[in-house]
């Protein structure tokens, strides 16, 4: 692969606590609005910038965008970012619930992604691609990494555990309780050894940031474009890059993303369970909450009460590829679709999701009287990198990667300053 060391526009050591920000798309409005406010320096200002006007403010108007660029060139002037013209590469470190995942902040190649050495696992939405194209636009700048992982280099590892021995430039814990911890690799002889291992590395999977992967391509695509018209293109610029995390696939920690379904079409708790078992799963009442832990067994909740749902050996004998034999999968063909009528779940406003973050105290409060929610095992990388591998697509909001990269840390400008 081609994965490039850069020069970071990073926050000044001092203030990384308070600039680092969850990624843009874990906020509802009201939510981001609300974290900017009390969070001035927090980069959501920046990766959110309608949270800088009114409620009644169109979020994708040109003036939201030109105040994010606004807003970054003034951190930039404040002294809160530095430019560091070092191309360099960052290994940045989680650590979390008793584990901890490393992996190499860089800029992977545009053209690979188009040609699938960066393999992708998800489809994106038009409208969540059109808004970080018109950011990166703005601002000139890609500004949240993308989740990258690869299958374990074991003498990779090891360079990189070798890197984290010196003093790192960030450390501190954020609101969530991951330590976040960054070494900077800036020596030349450092920066050829990393870079020589990572050429070795054959291909990577997008973990999280189908959206931002595909906003990159199409600011690189309309950059090219132009370069080629004036006669300057040479393939090296920055717009043929794209800001990543690389992580080795078995530290990776994926949560359940569970369903919510706003109503059960009229029926009761009991003809639910009966059409559902009618569709081939095994459903008991349960005492509790239903955390699901291995695949083919998946909880219900409605009108007040648990229900344990495991598909029959049928229903899982009947699943011919990596993307057929997934929970997320078997619920959407045989209940999600012919029972309750969503047939498009990215479109769909009748059904959300909710990541296993929340718990199920948030899945009963969002079903409340009328909806039904369902829990889910979490896919395991394994089931990922096997649907990348086959060409195939899961279903949307198939994985939900927990600790969430901290977006502002790391900025990669692909235009002139402005």
């Amino acid at each position: 692969m081609k994965v490039l060391p850069f020069p970071c526009i990073r926050p000044v050591p001092e203030l990384a606590a308070d600039v680092a920000a969850l990624p843009y798309d874990v906020f509802d409005r009201a939510e981001a609005a609300a974290y900017a406010e009390a969070h001035p320096l927090s980069f959501l200002n920046i990766d959110r910038p309608e949270t800088q006007f009114g409620p009644e403010q169109d979020m994708y108007a040109p003036e939201v965008y030109k105040r994010g660029a606004e807003l970054l060139r003034r951190r930039i002037d404040d002294g809160v970012y530095i430019e560091d013209g070092n191309r360099a590469y960052y290994i940045y470190e989680l650590s979390w619930r008793g584990r901890v995942q490393t992996g190499i902040t860089c800029v992977c190649s545009v053209d690979e992604y188009e040609q699938g050495v960066i393999k992708r696992h998800e489809l994106t939405r038009e409208d969540k691609e059109r808004d970080r194209v018109e950011h990166i636009r703005a601002l000139g700048c890609q500004t949240g990494p993308i989740f990258l992982t690869y299958r374990d280099q074991p003498v990779l590892d090891m360079i990189i555990e070798a890197a984290k021995t010196a003093s790192p430039l960030y450390d501190f814990t954020d609101d969530e309780g991951v330590r976040q911890r960054v070494w900077e690799v800036v020596r030349a002889e450092a920066v050829e050894a990393v870079g020589a291992m990572l050429a070795q590395v054959p291909c990577a999977y997008i973990a999280d940031g189908h959206h931002r992967t595909a906003s990159a391509m199409r600011v690189a695509q309309e950059q090219r474009a132009a370069a080629r018209e004036a006669g300057t293109f040479t393939g090296k610029e920055p717009f043929n890059f794209f800001l990543a995390v690389l992580f080795p696939a078995s530290q990776l920690t994926i949560l359940p993303y569970n369903r919510v379904v706003a109503d059960r079409r009229g029926m009761t708790a009991n003809e639910l369970c009966e059409r559902v078992r009618q569709a081939g799963f095994a459903v008991e009442r349960a005492d509790g909450p239903v955390e699901p832990q291995a695949p083919g067994r998946m909880g219900m909740y409605c009108e007040g009460t648990w229900y344990a749902l495991d598909a029959s050996e049928d229903l899982v004998r009947d699943a011919v590829d990596p993307v057929a034999v997934l929970d997320v999968t078997l619920l959407q063909k045989h209940v999600l679709e012919p029972i309750l009528g969503i047939g498009d779940v990215r479109n769909d406003a009748r059904i959300g999701f909710v990541g296993g973050i929340r718990g199920t105290e948030e899945l009963e409060r969002r079903a409340g009287a009328d909806g039904v929610a369902f829990s889910m095992c979490a896919t395991s990388v394994g089931q990922l990198l096997d649907v990348a591998d086959a060409g195939l697509l899961m279903p949307p909001k198939s994985t939900w990667f927990e600790p969430k990269l901290r977006s502002g840390l790391f900025i990669h400008r692909i235009a002139p300053k402005r």
